[in-house]
């Protein structure tokens, strides 16, 4: 709530000339009522500035606070470890990385619609309330993916002492500790992954050494032999189920 009053702040300062100026008799952009239980209501325009605001957010959501980060790198490692620069491009993989981020985070953007975003438009729920709301589901994705450790770390570098609980952490500090997470995940399931390429790279380097064939590129060599296991395996249905089974807990 602390972000949201800096950012409402701004927004007042920066609009304030301009409503000064305006026309007395028209009705004012940017207004600010109390209601009956004492919260706060914004002027429509007021919230639509706001939204069109956070839009601007919408990259760096997608890549810290959903499974982006770690299907993107394992793709990433996978094109390594096959000796493929650019191909598949990243385009496509970026592409296949979000439909597949937006299979997995399904159920947790219904959540937030349901909880956050229908009352909302209802006019059922404040904004404040609803930003609260929406964060709940968001969390506890989060929380279901982050270490114990890195939570910690970021707590104990926070030097928080009001955090009893995990749910208890704010956003500033349980997003950087799921992404240490999902890159610490990441950086295993490549590990995992790049094992077997590199012993049939080993193979083909050592089967080029005995012949005396030592001009000769081993990876040229090895990558037809690589392209023909991950095929005959399914290697693409195999990684994908097993990203889409990684975040099996939530």
């Amino acid at each position: 709530m602390g972000a949201w009053r800096i950012l409402l702040t701004l927004l007042l300062v920066l609009a304030a000339p301009l409503a000064v100026a305006a026309d007395p008799l028209s009705i004012p952009a940017i207004t600010l009522s109390s209601g009956a239980d004492g919260q706060q209501e914004y002027s429509v325009s007021l919230q639509i500035l706001l939204i069109m605001t956070a839009l601007s957010f919408i990259p760096a959501f997608v890549v810290l606070m959903t499974s982006f980060t770690r299907i993107i790198i394992v793709f990433s490692i996978l094109r390594q470890a096959l000796g493929l620069q650019q191909t598949p491009s990243n385009q496509i993989l970026n592409g296949m990385a979000l439909f597949l981020t937006l299979f997995i985070m399904a159920p947790v953007f219904e959540r937030i619609n349901t909880d956050a975003v229908q009352p909302y438009l209802a006019e059922k729920m404040a904004a404040p309330q609803a930003l609260e709301k929406a964060q709940v589901p968001l969390k506890e994705f989060m929380l279901a993916q982050t270490r114990q450790s890195d939570l910690e770390l970021f707590v104990r570098l926070s030097k928080r002492t009001d955090i009893a609980t995990p749910d208890q952490a704010p956003l500033t500090i349980l997003v950087p500790a799921f992404v240490t997470s999902e890159l610490k995940t990441a950086f295993q399931i490549g590990f995992m992954i790049f094992i077997p390429f590199l012993i049939i790279d080993m193979v083909v380097a050592s089967v080029l050494m005995a012949m005396g064939m030592m001009m000769l590129s081993p990876l040229i060599i090895s990558l037809p032999f690589k392209i023909m296991l991950f095929v005959l395996v399914d290697g693409w249905a195999l990684i994908m189920g097993t990203l889409a089974s990684s975040f099996g807990g939530v």
